[in-house]
Formats: structure tokens, C-alpha cells, sequence
């Protein structure tokens, strides 16, 4: 392995061991000695690869926004219809969320708040360019008529429905991602499950209703003056 993939190699894992720990401690309860026992570095030999904790955090930032919008874009290319498209879009962005190791994504919704006004331009870029992905189908399923009732701030309550699922996700629960992806699916776009319909319902509910047409009208006996 060359010098140059070790540093990267290093630098990936403090970025991953970085976020499983504020994802499961919090930013500020974790310290940078928490970090080098986790990487299996020494205390200070981290700083080669970022000088303060709050450039990790950042880190952790970006490396999940990149890793989430390649592969929303990857789905782009492969030329979906908007429904298929946004089914697609779903499943991935709860993976994200909710997928074993995903701990990036969590972090950046609950620890936006840690992270320096310094260095959340690069990231509001990620999510300004990660959301356009969505804002493109969204408008094409609008246009379809496939989005029922569109409003000005759909992205935005979409979003916050998605991303609070991780509050209160349990994988041992009775919905998988994948299960919870068609539900999501159904409350977006206001669809309801076709009911089955059979030959022989259909000849019962004809026969009936021949048999309906066919039988006399009793007509009320007339009162006497």
C-alpha cells in the first residue's frame, strides 16, 4: 500500500469511527481521546489528518452528503419514470438514514448546530445540490398529476417527515426500510391499495342487478278520500 492510500485509509476511518461516536454520544461528549482509541491511533497522532474535532465534525458532514448524492445522481442516469424514479429515491435516502454504518446522515441533523458558521457553507452546497435531485422528480410527478394537491413547501414537509423517522426508527420493529419506503411512498403521492376484484363478483353484482330491473315496482295503495 502506498503512503499516499495509508494517509487516505486513516483519514477514512477517524471520518467513520468519528461519526458512529457523535451519532451515539453526541459531539460534545465525545473527546479526541475517544476518537484515538476507537481508530487505534494515538492521542495526537490524529491531527496529522485534521487539526480541531469541529474539522471532523465537518468531515463527517461532507463525506455523508457526497456518499448520499452519488448515489441519488447514479439512480438519475438510469432514466426511471417519475414514479419509479421517486420509489427509488426513497429507498435510498432512508438506507441513509437507517442502514447499518449509515451514521453520517443522523449526525448532520442532529449536530448542525455544533458545526462552526465557518464551515457550513460547503455543506449547505452538498444539500442545496442533493435536494435539487428530489425538487426535479417532485415537479415532474406535480406535472403528472401523480403528486397529489401540490403545494410551495412540499420538499420541505417531505424532508421533515423522512428525516424524523431516525428519531424514532427501531430495527427490531415490525417495519423493514424497504416495507417503510412503499408506506412513505403511499402518504406522499396519496395512493391507496386497488381492492381485488374477481369474474365472479363481477357476474353476482350483474346478476343482481338484472334481476333488479326485472322485478315489479310495489307502488304505495292510494289513500280513500
Amino acid at each position: 500500500m502506498s503512503l499516499r492510500a495509508d494517509d487516505a485509509g486513516r483519514r477514512g476511518q477517524i471520518v467513520r469511527e468519528s461519526a458512529r461516536l457523535f451519532r451515539e454520544k453526541g459531539f460534545d461528549a465525545t473527546s479526541v481521546r475517544d476518537i484515538a482509541s476507537a481508530t487505534g491511533l494515538q492521542s495526537g497522532s490524529w491531527v496529522y489528518h485534521f487539526k480541531t474535532k469541529q474539522e471532523i465534525l465537518a468531515a463527517v458532514m461532507e463525506e455523508g452528503l457526497a456518499q448520499a448524492l452519488e448515489r441519488i445522481e447514479a439512480i438519475g442516469r438510469e432514466g426511471l419514470p417519475p414514479r419509479e424514479h421517486f420509489r427509488a429515491l426513497l429507498r435510498t435516502h432512508l438506507d441513509t438514514l437507517l442502514g447499518p454504518g449509515q451514521d453520517f446522515i443522523p449526525v448532520l441533523l442532529y449536530e448542525w448546530r455544533s458545526l462552526e458558521p465557518a464551515a457550513r457553507p460547503r455543506i449547505v452546497e452538498l444539500q442545496r445540490r442533493y435536494e435539487s435531485v428530489w425538487e426535479m422528480v417532485i415537479g415532474e410527478l406535480q406535472r403528472s398529476g401523480e403528486w397529489a394537491l401540490p403545494t410551495p413547501v412540499d420538499r420541505l414537509f417531505m424532508f421533515g417527515a423522512l428525516n424524523w423517522i431516525a428519531h424514532w426508527y427501531r430495527p427490531d420493529g415490525p417495519l423493514d426500510a424497504s416495507r417503510l419506503a412503499g408506506e412513505a411512498e403511499r402518504f406522499f403521492l396519496r395512493t391507496v391499495p386497488a381492492r381485488p376484484r374477481t369474474t365472479f363478483t363481477a357476474r353476482a353484482t350483474g346478476s343482481r342487478a338484472a334481476a333488479a330491473r326485472s322485478r315489479p315496482v310495489a307502488h304505495p295503495p292510494r289513500r280513500k278520500a
